[in-house]
This record gives C-alpha cells, sequence and structure tokens, in this order.
C-alpha cells in the first residue's frame, strides 16, 4: 500500500505546529516569563530554541522522512544490521500513550468549561474555585469529558491523513490564531493593559536576581525543550508523510515560531486582563497550573463586561491548542498500529478508543475514586506528567541526536544528506557533528537532571 502524503505543506506546517502547541504554551510560558524577568526569560528561552530545540526537531523529522516510517518502524529501516536502536519504538509509543492517559483528561476541562462558558452557568457562581473542585471530584462528568476528547480525536484520525487530520486541523490550528490575535487585540484595550504588558515584557532585574539565574536558566531551558513534543516520533511521523521537495532545517525553523507565537500572544490576552480586572498576577512559576486557569482566569471574565464572550472565545481557544496536540499524537498511535498490524484505519481506531479510555481512568479518577493514591503531594496526574515531561521527551530526544550523529546509528552523513535534500530553504550545517554529538546530549542530560531534583524536592 502506497503511504499516505500531506495534501499541502501548510498542512504539514499546521499539523507539526499543531503537536507543539499545547496547553503549556497558553499559561505556563507568559506566568513564567513574568515571574522570572520578562523579557530576559525570553530571550534566553528563544537562546535554547534555537540551541536545542531547532536541532532535535530537525533530527527527529529527519529520521520520519528517510525512512518513510513511523516510530513503529523508522529506526528499523535506517539502523545497520545488527543494531538495537529499534528498541526504541517502545518507548516512543509507550510515551505516546501515557501523554494521552493525562493529556486527554486535561483537554475534557477546557469541554467542560467552554460549555460552562457558552451556556452561562458558571457566571453566577460565587466560588470558583469550588466549581472546579467539583468539576474534577465527580467521576461521572470527567469520564464522559475524557471520553468525548478521545472519541472525537479518533474519529478525526480514522477518517484518513487528509480528508480528516489534515483538513480539520487546518481549520483548527487557523481558527486558533485567528481566535488569538482577535483575543490579544481586545485584551490590550483594556485600561490597565500596559501595566499588564510592562509586567510581561519589560526585563526586571529584581525578578531576574531574587529567583536566581541558574533558576532562570534551567526554567527556560526546560520550556524550551518541552513545548516542542519531541523526544517520542510524534514529530517522526509527519516528516514521513513530506515530499523531498524543501530542506528540513527551515521546517523546523516555521514550526517552532509558530510554537512561540502562541506562547507569546497568550501572554498579550492574560496580563492585560489580569492587571486591569485582578490587581495584578498573584500566581508565581511554583504555583500556576490549573488553580491559575480555572480560578483566576475565570474570575477575570466573571467580572469584566463581556465575559461570558470573552470566556467561551478564550476556552474555545483552549480546545484547538488541546485538540491539535491529541490529534497529532492519535495520529501517531495509529500510524504505528497501522504498520505493525495491517489493520484498517477505522478498526485501529476503535480499538483504541477503547483502549485509551481505559488506560486514562487513573487520571480520571485520581482526583475522586482514586485520590488517596499518590507520591507525596503528587496525584496519579501529576506522576504521569513526570514520567512524560522529565523522562520520555528529554531522554528520547538525545536517543535521535545520538542516532543522527553516531557512527553506530544511522550517522551524521546520512543525516546531513536527508536533512538537506530539497531545493527551498536552509541548509544545515555539516560543521555542527560536534556540537550535536557531544554539546546537545550534555544540555539535554543537564535538563533532565535539573527536571529530576525539581520534582524531588516539590513533592
Amino acid at each position: 500500500m502506497e503511504r499516505e502524503k500531506f495534501g499541502s505543506r501548510l498542512g504539514f506546517i499546521l499539523i507539526s505546529a499543531g503537536c507543539a502547541i499545547g496547553l503549556g504554551n497558553v499559561y505556563r510560558f507568559p506566568i513564567t516569563t513574568g515571574s522570572y524577568g520578562g523579557a530576559f526569560f525570553v530571550l534566553i528561552y528563544i537562546a535554547f530554541l534555537l540551541l536545542l530545540g531547532i536541532p532535535v526537531m530537525t533530527a527527529e523529522l529527519s529520521v520520519g522522512r528517510g525512512s518513510q516510517k513511523s516510530i513503529a518502524g523508522s529506526f528499523n529501516a535506517l539502523e545497520k544490521p545488527g543494531q538495537k536502536w529499534h528498541f526504541m519504538k517502545y518507548v516512543g509509543i509507550g510515551g505516546n500513550y501515557l501523554l494521552m492517559m493525562f493529556y486527554t483528561t486535561i483537554s475534557g476541562w477546557m469541554l467542560i468549561y467552554f460549555c460552562k462558558y457558552l451556556t452561562g452557568s458558571i457566571m453566577t457562581e460565587a466560588d470558583l474555585g469550588a466549581v472546579f473542585g467539583g468539576v474534577v471530584s465527580n467521576p461521572g462528568l470527567m469520564t464522559a469529558a475524557t471520553f468525548a476528547v478521545i472519541l472525537i480525536c479518533f474519529g478525526i484520525c480514522s477518517i484518513g491523513l487528509q480528508k480528516g487530520v489534515e483538513r480539520i486541523t487546518k481549520v483548527m490550528m487557523l481558527a486558533l490564531f485567528v481566535l488569538m490575535v482577535g483575543l490579544a487585540i481586545y485584551a490590550c484595550t483594556l485600561s490597565n493593559a500596559a501595566e499588564g504588558l510592562k509586567f510581561y515584557l519589560v526585563p526586571s532585574i529584581h525578578n531576574f536576581v531574587a529567583s536566581g539565574p541558574w533558576t532562570v536558566i534551567s526554567s527556560a531551558m526546560g520550556q524550551a525543550f518541552f513545548t516542542l513534543s519531541i523526544g517520542m516520533g510524534s514529530i517522526a511521523i509527519f516528516g514521513s508523510y513530506i515530499g523531498k521537495d524543501r530542506r528540513l532545517l527551515g521546517e523546523s525553523i516555521t514550526i517552532v515560531c509558530l510554537d512561540t507565537f502562541v506562547a507569546i500572544m497568550s501572554g498579550l490576552i492574560i496580563f492585560p486582563a489580569c492587571f486591569t480586572f485582578n490587581g495584578g498576577v498573584t500566581a508565581d512559576a511554583g504555583t500556576v497550573g490549573a488553580s491559575f486557569l480555572f480560578t483566576t482566569l475565570s474570575s477575570i471574565f466573571n467580572n469584566m463586561p463581556g465575559g461570558r464572550v470573552f470566556g467561551t472565545l478564550f476556552f474555545l481557544f483552549m480546545i484547538f491548542a488541546s485538540f491539535s496536540t491529541v490529534i497529532a499524537v492519535f495520529e501517531n498511535i495509529m500510524s504505528f498500529w497501522l504498520e505493525e498490524t495491517k489493520l484498517k484505519r477505522k478498526k485501529v481506531a476503535l480499538i483504541n478508543i477503547f483502549l485509551v479510555l481505559v488506560l486514562s481512568l487513573p487520571a480520571v479518577l485520581g482526583f475522586n475514586v482514586l485520590s488517596n493514591v499518590s507520591l507525596g503531594s503528587k496525584v496519579i496526574l501529576d506522576i504521569e506528567d513526570f514520567i512524560i515531561s522529565n523522562n520520555v521527551l528529554p531522554l528520547g530526544s538525545m536517543v535521535y541526536v545520538l542516532f543522527c550523529s553516531l557512527k553506530t546509528g544511522w550517522g551524521w552523513d546520512n543525516f546531513i544528506k536527508e536533512a538537506n535534500t530539497g531545493e527551498k530553504g536552509f541548509r544545515f550545517p555539516s560543521w555542527m557533528r560536534l556540537y550535536f554529538k557531544y554539546a546537545i546530549p550534555v544540555i539535554i542530560l543537564v535538563v533532565w537532571a535539573s527536571g529530576i531534583i525539581s520534582w524531588i524536592r516539590s513533592i
């Protein structure tokens, strides 16, 4: 059977960007930026995108396009006889499932809150913390929302690459960008928007020094790395769906730019609103998360003119951000099954709807029925997130880098040839071999080790 291909370069770019763009872009990036020195953090973050994110993404895209397979067979196709790189596929596909075990639950929260603002039911609530507590403590509601996310996203994947994944994700991502720009323009016209923008974008020596330079640097490094969803084959699969007409470094840069655009624009929405209707930002980098998103921001929406409309559009934007990631990862899971079992798309989708729902139940029930199951202060969802974010993604990325740079792997010459195949786009510099082989793995190990230490301290 001939391998499916994207119908257009725009489809590839938007879907790949959709995989990278997620919920962390929306609230984690802007709050961390504001807490760690504003523009200082942004500049360091961008530096690490250039030094780490773009090279690793190029490596993963090259493995995908060079093999014309998903993570199920990419290492098998490119490794030399007798090598064992193909064992990475089990880690990668396991990581994809593990990510969906909790990410579908969080996406379900976005769906619930979108419905609450669309119907106006949340506008009369005085205790928004209790509202969110009521949502996560309701196992029936949580299971239904998670199932809806799984059903919708696998349903889109079951239609096919071009007719389902590409066509719908293109519309979703374009709508996301339009919503973001519209919300940002509106937020920047609010009465105290200038103070919010100052907090967000003007470098703060005080915050930079108070947080500790190494803390700021390591946080920027971690944010740049984890935002791109690289390291477990979710990007490689889209490389396998594209042609040979363009060089891959330019494609990586475009995807990273879109991901960064969403992250920065989120701050332009959040901070003017916070300073106008909340007197500032009370959360810091250590406390942001669900409480900020569903309590602080909801309080702002409920107290601002047109808050119901603003809140509805904001959570619609959140749905698009989360669903784009879910669809991209589901496509990787389905491609693994299609290559390994030769089953039809619709049958694979049906199997995985049931499988992912069952696997998601621990995270769904971790806030209610299984709330006693924890590691210190960390509930099941937190533990699953830690395994992915702090282990699978960085270590998986290191595998891709070493595979592309070592003679005992695919090798530098093969990587460079594939990355630079095409007539358009930037060429990947061949002189970066030593940096690729030694420096990037060291940086990744530093990210990994610092993440482990930080997580242990937070328990």
